[in-house]
């Protein structure tokens, strides 16, 4: 497996030391009804501008409803030379239930 697995508990302190960049595949309308701060909403265009112009040594912090789609994103970003990219266990219902 070439992305990692992020427990909710060790968030902080990834963004503390890495300073990564927060990716929310979850669809628009929960995005804006609330998510991690600073978390970007992925859609088709970020996506092809990440593959082509984005900073493949920048941690990449992935979550989505439960986790289990952020884990084919992270997959996907690996695939594309991404070198630090985490997907968040149980996504954001997890984050938010210990937040």
């Amino acid at each position: 497996m070439k992305y990692k697995y992020l427990p909710v508990a060790d968030v902080e302190k990834l963004l503390q030391e890495a300073n990564p960049l927060i990716l929310d595949c979850r669809n628009v309308k929960d995005y804006q009804a609330g998510h991690l701060d600073n978390a970007l909403h992925v859609h088709e265009g970020l996506k092809e501008s990440l593959i082509k112009r984005g900073d493949k040594q920048r941690s990449l912090l992935i979550y989505c409803y439960h986790g289990h789609a952020s884990e084919h994103l992270a997959e996907f970003f690996t695939d594309f030379g991404f070198k630090d990219v985490y997907s968040l266990v149980g996504g954001y219902a997890s984050w938010k239930e210990q937040h």
